[in-house]
């Protein structure tokens, strides 16, 4: 989840100050934010990140307020069937339930952020234990009991290849998502900060440059030149890792010429299957703009592992 910086970057400036920290241990329904997701509260009343979207934050903030000052970890649960569900907000058939806990050894250990963003910057995924009896968060798995485990993904990235309109679209609509995108281009007059403003540019050849941003299970890469020279050589890198999405722009018939050339360059039928060609979900899209979102949509649906 991209809003996690924003928690870990408000624990680094905060650090050595009072804290407790939030987080949704458990969904039902349309709940308005998924497991995992954080807020942290200093004790001025400041606070980063959302359990609820605005539903419960004020009750939230009572609570921290009180872990704070000293009161054990709590437990709490908001849903619909609760008569304070509808006066703390939560009148959408959704149920949360939401740990509080102390910044602290007995807690939330401190440390624990500097190990989350490691491993983010590092591009590894990391899990933290809670135990839901004692309110202690800890690398080491728990053993017995009641146990909540957060996973940390690294960041999403996207890999766009060709700087051509679509990409322009795709790449203002991933920072949108908040997934860092760079765009893959050797032709120097297509890859322009005045076309791509705010966004990582790279003008290697497209199979050193992707193969150069390891793509793993947080990494879709996205084919868009319409130049086979500068396509193929970046979905050969991209098909020889674990990438979680790989999509290339093209009719059926350029996406079956390209099996044939990716085939006779060595490529195995099941790594060539990962390809989707033609990119996207097929929504009808039609101009640059529709056909960036139908591929926003088809990269998040295999974020998601919902494709």
């Amino acid at each position: 989840m991209s809003d996690h910086d924003s928690v870990l970057a408000a624990a680094k400036e905060w650090r050595g100050e009072k804290m407790a920290i939030a987080t949704v241990v458990s969904t039902w329904g349309s709940a308005p934010r998924p497991r995992g997701s954080h807020m942290l509260v200093h004790e001025d009343g400041r606070f980063e990140g959302s359990v609820s979207g605005g539903c419960v934050e004020n009750d939230i903030l009572h609570t921290a307020a009180e872990v704070i000052a000293g009161a054990p970890f709590q437990l709490k649960r908001y849903g619909v069937a609760d008569a304070s569900a509808w006066e703390v907000g939560l009148p959408c058939g959704g149920e949360i339930a939401v740990m509080v806990q102390p910044v602290s050894a007995d807690g939330f250990d401190p440390e624990l952020f500097d190990r989350i963003a490691e491993a983010r910057e590092q591009g590894r995924a990391l899990t933290v234990t809670t135990d839901l009896t004692t309110g202690h968060s800890d690398l080491r798995p728990v053993e017995t009991g009641e146990v909540f485990a957060n996973r940390y993904d690294p960041p999403r990235r996207l890999l766009i290849v060709g700087a051509v309109q679509i990409a322009q679209s795709l790449a203002q609509l991933a920072q949108t998502l908040g997934i860092a995108t760079v765009v893959i281009d050797p032709r120097a007059r297509f890859l322009t900060e005045e076309r791509f403003p705010g966004v990582t540019l790279d003008d290697r050849w497209p199979d050193e440059a992707v193969a150069a941003y390891a793509p793993g299970p947080a990494t879709a890469v996205v084919t868009l030149s319409h130049d086979t020279k500068i396509d193929d050589p970046a979905l050969i890198a991209a098909l020889a890792s674990d990438t979680a999405y790989v999509g290339a722009l093209g009719s059926r018939r350029s996406h079956a010429a390209r099996r044939e050339r990716l085939a006779a360059m060595g490529v195995s039928p099941q790594a060539i299957d990962r390809i989707d060609g033609p990119v996207g979900l097929d929504i009808g899209a039609i101009g640059p703009s529709e056909i960036a979102l139908s591929i926003a949509a088809a990269m998040i649906g295999a974020f998601h592992d919902r494709r």
